[in-house]
């Protein structure tokens, strides 16, 4: 039971990991670019890195395909210090893989490989919920919702974390491609909207979910519900809002040279995890928040300097370094 103290720090991400593949030069479409490199991607997979980057412990629950990808998917995660004890393999089917480019116009076009890709086949059966139980945070996306069984298993798995003690923490994440209708995506990402304790949207989800292009906070604010601690707005390079029962407020980002905002948002939600488990009392403190996040947002704007996400999240001492020079 000595671990069992370590454990209340313990993030475990639920969800996708897939190969990323980014065009070898800048600002072309998919059809023009002309070769391509592989990464890892995957937004809970992501978050899972920038926990442990930062010096926290976190753990992934989701499926690979059985093959090379797969295989490579896992070992990044073990050599990031993510335990992988949630990880399964199916033999079945192959490991999802997402073609992903910045356009000239600054417009990100995606094409996926996922019919059915092995994270859409997670069962309620192969979830690991020991680690579930053993989760300080337990955090998930909005694509694990979109097709069965995977869809049980989340349910599943966030029912047993809430049941364990668990905080929970839902990143919208909108991938519209991948639903079969806007009204399908709107309704099934609202469908465990009262059950999250921490949710993150961007400026997009949020005109997405409320069909109003603003970001003022009585918009914001049309996603609050009771059971909800913190609801997170980010809006790119100006920061973000955050509103709780008994507070509400802004907190401004950093200026840096953007090279690839790939994985910002996931370094934001990761950074601001790994800080929560460890001092939950800034739910309810306005000054103690301010500076997690005014951190989150320093570990967001980082990962914009570099190419990728995974090889872009900061260590403290980084974060630290731009926090001191401003």
């Amino acid at each position: 039971m000595e671990n069992r103290q370590a454990d209340r720090c313990l993030v475990v991400s639920f969800g996708e990991m897939l190969i990323d593949f980014v065009p070898t030069v800048a600002g072309v479409s998919l059809a023009e670019a002309p070769g391509f490199l592989k990464a890892p991607g995957g937004a809970p997979a992501n978050v899972a890195v920038a926990v442990t980057r930062l010096g926290g412990r976190s753990a992934f629950v989701g499926k690979l395909g059985d093959d090379v990808f797969g295989r490579m998917l896992a070992a990044i995660l073990r050599d990031n210090g993510v335990v992988d004890a949630g990880i399964t393999f199916d033999s079945g089917a192959r490991t999802a893989l997402a073609f992903v480019t910045l356009r000239k116009d600054g417009e990100r076009e995606f094409m996926f490989y996922r019919n059915p890709s092995a994270d859409m086949l997670l069962t309620e059966s192969e979830l690991n919920l020991d680690l579930i139980r053993s989760a300080a945070v337990f955090h998930f996306g909005s694509i694990s919702l979109i097709a069965e069984p995977c869809r049980s298993a989340h349910l599943r798995a966030m029912e047993v974390a809430k049941e364990a003690g668990a905080l929970l923490s839902y990143d919208v994440n909108l991938r519209l491609l991948l639903w079969p209708s806007p009204a399908e995506a709107r309704e099934q990402i609202m469908s465990i909207w009262d059950q999250a304790d921490i949710i993150k949207v961007s400026d997009v989800e949020l005109e997405f979910l409320t069909d109003e292009a603003s970001v003022e906070d009585e918009v914001a604010m049309k996603l609050w519900q009771p059971n909800l601690k913190l609801l997170l707005v980010t809006i790119g390079k100006k920061g973000c809002k955050y509103y709780t029962k008994d507070f509400h407020g802004a907190v401004e980002s950093f200026a840096v040279q953007q090279v690839d905002t790939t994985g910002a948002g996931d370094a934001f939600i990761g950074s601001l995890l790994r800080k929560i488990v460890e001092d939950k009392s800034a739910l309810q403190d306005e000054n103690k928040l301010r500076e997690i996040l005014r951190f989150a947002n320093a570990c967001g704007a980082i990962t914009a300097t570099k190419k990728g996400a995974i090889p872009s999240f900061p260590n403290e001492s980084e974060v630290m370094q731009l926090l001191e020079r401003v």
